[in-house]
């Protein structure tokens, strides 16, 4: 991990922190959706808006800054990793694995199982796949992923 990344931290989101999520999520997602023809300006944040559960969320933050943020909410007996997002700048330097680690610490203490959804194509996926996911369905837009407990990669 880059020195530059090693001091972040989660705090607990609150409710007005939904806008600048919602236009994080937007930038960050621009370049997948265009490309799978699924981009649309304002959509793009309401879906963000309409699902923010700050109970739920996590903003990562770097040198006082917003670095990105992370949901995981619990539904159907497993912990659901959402709303995963870094800003572009935080991006390629190990934030990312370090707060995956640290979400997936936290779970694994619990014994939950962790699913998510990534875009298809979207270079998170090598993220998630080296942190233990694997995929359990897909279909033209979204990969669905899961991570048993304790799971490593290759495992």
């Amino acid at each position: 991990m880059d020195a530059d990344v090693m001091g972040w931290r989660l705090r607990s989101a609150v409710a007005a922190d939904v806008e600048v999520i919602a236009e994080l999520r937007a930038t960050v997602m621009r370049a997948d959706l265009e490309r799978l023809g699924r981009y649309d300006d304002h959509r793009v944040r309401q879906r963000l808006r309409d699902s923010f559960s700050p109970q739920y969320t996590s903003v990562i933050m770097l040198d006082r800054g917003l670095a990105g943020c992370v949901t995981v909410r619990p539904a159907g007996g497993r912990q659901w990793l959402e709303h995963f997002y870094l800003a572009p700048h935080c991006q390629g330097r190990g934030l990312g694995s370090a707060v995956l680690r640290t979400v997936l610490e936290r779970m694994d203490a619990q014994g939950m199982t962790v699913g998510l959804n990534v875009l298809q194509g979207s270079g998170a996926r090598r993220l998630y796949e080296r942190h233990g996911f694997v995929v359990e369905d897909q279909d033209e837009i979204d990969v669905f992923m899961m991570r048993a407990p304790g799971a490593t990669a290759g495992a």
